[in-house]
This record gives structure tokens, sequence and C-alpha cells, in this order.
């Protein structure tokens, strides 16, 4: 597998011996990395510059690894690979439904790490060039088809999270919990109603196409192919 070097990881763990494991590996690949004791430090970490991948440890001494993930992925959507001691089954679907890209239980070889992160950051790197959008999580900003788009808070948060995930389908409690986490009065038809204003917003730029895919009974999906 090639490396990525551009790429820049997010390692929030608190086992030190098992973090300068990680950060190591990374770095042997060419990989930048960043290391956090704790949730809290995560948080200012993403506040402070953009990430291509979030490898989380679910047990911090300050916040579940699950918790942190909503947040993190409210402030910078990305991919997330969970490292965890618990190795449930019904961990790793719960992992996977708030959007987790993996899930690795300790202990784990670094060589298989570094081939889940590579998948990984491929995937997600391939997205935006196949599905026109550009997206840069810094400037908590998108563009369509060369153009960025005018968007609210919520808008914004509502795009990143379908374009984290192109082609997959997330529920309106999905998105409700990752972007209106904030704003727990909203009732389901705010998606709704945000999607339209996308989708107008969206059309203006190309009327030809609409990213956005409707799945009735289920929920909203960006078009990977589009």
């Amino acid at each position: 597998m090639p490396n990525v070097p551009a790429s820049s990881v997010l390692v929030v763990e608190d086992e030190s011996a098992i973090a300068d494991t990680v950060v190591y590996a990374l770095r042997a690949e060419g990989l930048q990395a960043q290391h956090c004791l704790t949730g809290a430090d995560a948080l200012r970490a993403v506040r402070a510059q953009a990430f291509d991948l979030a490898l989380l440890d679910v047990g911090l001494p300050d916040v579940s690894g699950f918790a942190l993930c909503r947040e993190l992925q409210r402030l910078q959507p990305m991919p997330v690979i969970f490292l965890t001691a618990q190795g449930g089954e019904g961990d790793r679907l719960f992992g996977f439904e708030l959007g987790a890209d993996d899930y690795i239980a300790k202990p784990f070889s670094p060589r298989e790490l570094m081939a889940r992160v590579k998948v990984a950051l491929r995937r997600h790197a391939a997205a935006p060039a196949r599905s026109g959008f550009a997206h840069d999580p810094a400037g908590h900003r998108i563009a369509w088809h060369g153009q960025w788009l005018d968007l609210t808070r919520y808008e914004y948060g509502l795009l990143a999270a379908l374009l984290q995930r192109p082609g997959a389908v997330l529920t309106r409690a999905q998105l409700m919990d990752r972007v209106w986490s904030e704003a727990p009065d909203s009732g389901d038809r705010t998606v709704d109603t945000h999607i339209k204003t996308l989708r107008a917003k969206l059309h203006a730029i190309d009327p030809q196409r609409d990213p956005i895919r409707t799945h009735r009974g289920l929920g909203y999906s960006i078009d990977s192919t589009t």
C-alpha cells in the first residue's frame, strides 16, 4: 500500500506505551501524528488544525471515546478508527452507528493498524474528487464544483456529515445526533427543512445535478458518483 505523506492523524490514547507505538508506526509510514491524552486535549487540537483521520481509545479518563467521536464529527468530520480493550459485538455496532470506519481490539499489531489507517485515508481522500465536493474542515466550508457554498452552521454540519460517508444512508436520528446535539428541542423535520435549503443552494450552482439522495423511510445519502 502506498504511503499518504500529507495526511495528519489525531491519536487519542491515555496509555503511553500504546500511544508511543502507534505514533512511531504512523510517522514511520510518512504520516503526521499528534497525540492527545484526553478528550479535552483532542477537542482543543481539532479547533486548532485540520486532521484527516482520528484514532480514538474508547476508554479515556475524562470522556468515553464514543462521546468524543460525536463531538469531533460535529467540529470537524473525519474518518474514525476506534481502539479498545472491549471487543464485544454491541460496542462494535455502536461505534459503527456513530460513523466509525473501523474498530480494532487491543492488543493489536501495528502493521495491521497501519493497513487499516491507509485504507480509510485512501477511501476518504478519493471521495471529494468523485463527488464534485471539496471540504475544508479547518475553515468550516465546502465547495460544490469549484464554488464555495454560503452555508449556515447547521447546513454545513449536515452536508459535512453526509460527505463523511459518501453513499452511506444516514438516518434522521443519526443526523440529529451529529449536527443538532446542542439543540435537543429540534425535531426530525428540522433535517428535512435543511436538506431542502441545501438542495436549493447546490441547484443554484449546478441545476443538472442533485447529489443528495432521499431514501424514504430511512434517511439521506450523498451520491458518491455525481
